[in-house]
Formats: C-alpha cells, sequence, structure tokens
C-alpha cells in the first residue's frame, strides 16, 4: 500500500506541475472571460485516460505500478474537477449564464468524448 501510495504521489506531482504550467501558459494567452486553460487540460487528461486504460484493456502493456502512476498520478494529478467546479462557480458569480452553460456542458460532453477517442485509438492499435 505504501508503495502504491508513494507511486500516485511522484505521478500527482508531476501531473499537478503540468496542469499548473500548461492552463496557466494558456490562460495568459487567450484573454477571456472562459476560462479554457482549465477546459483545455480536463480534455487533455481526459484523453490521456482514455489512452491509459485502453492500454491496459489491451492485456499486460502496462505494469499496475505504472497504471497507478499515469492515471491515479499523472492523470488525476493533471485533471482536477475541483478546478472546474471553482470556473465554474466564478462564471456564475459574475453572472455569465451563457458561458457558465458552455463551460460546464462543453467540458463533461468533450471530456467523454475525449476519452471514447483514447480507448478507441489504442483498440485499433
Amino acid at each position: 500500500m505504501m508503495k502504491s501510495l508513494m507511486i500516485a504521489g511522484m505521478g500527482g506531482f508531476v501531473g499537478t506541475a503540468f496542469r499548473f504550467a500548461i492552463s496557466r501558459y494558456i490562460q495568459i494567452h487567450t484573454p477571456t472571460v472562459f476560462p479554457w486553460g482549465t477546459f483545455i487540460v480536463n480534455i487533455l487528461g481526459s484523453l490521456l485516460t482514455g489512452f491509459v486504460f485502453g492500454l491496459t484493456g489491451k492485456g499486460e502493456w502496462l505494469s499496475p505500478e505504472f497504471r497507478i502512476f499515469l492515471t491515479v498520478g499523472i492523470c488525476g494529478g493533471f485533471t482536477t474537477f475541483s478546478a472546474l467546479t471553482d470556473d465554474a462557480f466564478l462564471l456564475l458569480q459574475s453572472r455569465e449564464w451563457l458561458r457558465f452553460i458552455m463551460y460546464a456542458s462543453l467540458s463533461f460532453t468533450l471530456g467523454l468524448v475525449a476519452v471514447y477517442i483514447g480507448r478507441m485509438t489504442i483498440k485499433l492499435v
């Protein structure tokens, strides 16, 4: 258990650092109220999650430890629902109703589509 916790924690550090860097870069270079940084990170993270779980479903491509590192660690640190809901709350607080609806519905729908694409892409390989 302790080994798995350390593996997940190391992956979480990597994922969190990537999320911060990518989200911040996008938000700085996209001057808008819409939270593009978190939105894009969540979609990319969903795609990566689909790839990883797709590989896991193909047999022994990934060791259990490496799967924990990638899914729980990197993907878990990279995509955070808490960041999504905080951005959604800020849109609501600003009375940006249309942007809130777009952000919430597109994040969920495109996240599902990205997971599906990731899984299907790996299935074809």
